[in-house]
């Protein structure tokens, strides 16, 4: 054999020893067992990801939330609070309302002082962009959260404005009145000017009357800050005005609260020929509505309870560092008397049963609320 062929063989011999060693290398390594060797990346990943997970859910817990409202008033209102301080007890944390009588000036002293107490986060109901102007800047400046429903706070970045449909509410109620009214007759608004929601209903009553010539609007009232005993004195006299059947076909009010006072001064003045039609919905307006000798035969609405939950689902989001969108819009159910049972009085709780759409809304809600809740139930 020739030195060159030797050569050839020798090197060959090498490579295939190094080989083998190679590979009893890797079964010894494989043999050994060892959880990190037979780890995978992602398996790791999961594993690190977990605590990190858990520990922000923790962080949720215990957070001190203000609730600043405008005004404190009606059962829509209860109703909406209790949502509010259910939700936040759900993920372990505590409500202080602050509401402000409707007063102005009170409302922003409310929400300095949220500042200054430095709650955790902050929600406002009903609340007014000029007035609270320099109340939501410091807020922001000092890193507090805001959540805002009905408030018209649009024009602050980072504020996430909760708002009813407030023109979709209008229209529910505003056509069923033209449709059961016969495209005619003489109605009475009862509306009230500076509050956001109002005046976004007041688009869809403008639109209304130009859409039906026939309805004249005869008189025009509303005063937020006894709304149900000024309604109701009003209306009676404008009643008296007005005492012959045929006078006045409709009621249209803009506010539940509105529509309680007018429900009461057309039912004692004898007026059966008379409708009311209104905007949002309460177990007292519920009731009224099923009752057949009540003239509040229907109301458009947005579940007040549902409004807190959702109101308070999007403050945890901000709690938890998430970029919420700057609008959540509510969409609202029409609720007639006809779609009523007759046999029995029944709560907004089961009104679900007989109207589609109404209330338990998933709105806002995530996978890590929800093992929030869990884990304060847990406990």
């Amino acid at each position: 054999m020739s030195k060159k062929l030797t050569s050839v063989w020798l090197a060959l011999t090498v490579v295939l020893v190094l080989v083998l060693a190679a590979c009893g290398n890797k079964e010894n390594n494989n043999a050994s067992g060892s959880p990190a060797a037979l780890e995978s990346p992602t398996a790791s990943a999961a594993a690190s990801a977990e605590p990190e997970a858990n520990a922000a859910i923790e962080s949720l817990k215990g957070k001190k939330i203000a609730l600043v409202m405008r005004f404190n008033t009606g059962t829509f209102s209860a109703q909406y609070v209790d949502g509010v301080k259910k939700q936040v007890a759900k993920y372990g944390g505590t409500v202080t309302v602050l509401a402000s009588d409707n007063d102005l000036g009170k409302l922003a002293a409310n929400l300095d002082s949220a500042v200054t107490q430095k709650f955790d986060g902050i929600l406002i109901d009903h609340g007014d962009a000029a007035a609270l102007t320099n109340g939501v800047n410091n807020a922001i400046a000092a890193g507090i959260p805001i959540v805002a429903f009905d408030s018209g706070l649009n024009a602050f970045e980072g504020v996430t404005n909760l708002a009813q449909n407030d023109q979709q509410l209008a229209e529910f109620t505003l056509e069923k009145l033209a449709e059961e009214a016969g495209g005619k007759g003489n109605i009475v608004k009862i509306w009230v000017a500076g509050f956001p929601p109002m005046e976004s209903r007041q688009v869809s009553y403008k639109a209304f009357l130009e859409k039906y010539p026939d309805i004249k609007e005869i008189a025009a009232f509303g005063d937020a800050s006894n709304p149900q005993l000024d309604t109701q004195n009003k209306l009676e006299a404008i009643l008296k005005q007005n005492p012959n059947k045929g006078d006045i076909t409709a009621v249209w009010a803009s506010w539940d609260e509105f529509a309680k006072g007018a429900a009461n001064a057309i039912k004692q003045a004898g007026r059966d020929e008379i409708k009311l039609y209104g905007i949002d919905l309460s177990d007292e307006d519920l009731k009224m509505i099923q009752d057949p000798t009540s003239p509040w035969v229907a109301s458009a609405a947005v579940d007040p309870t549902s409004i807190g939950t959702v109101q308070v689902r999007y403050l945890y989001q901000k709690l938890n560092g998430d970029t919420t969108d700057p609008v959540v819009q509510l969409e609202p159910v029409f609720v007639h008397r006809d779609a009523l049972p007759k046999d029995k009085v029944i709560t907004t709780a089961e009104l679900s049963q007989y109207v589609e759409g109404w209330g338990n809304s998933e709105l806002g809600n995530t996978e890590y609320l929800k093992e929030l809740e869990v884990s304060v139930g847990a406990k």
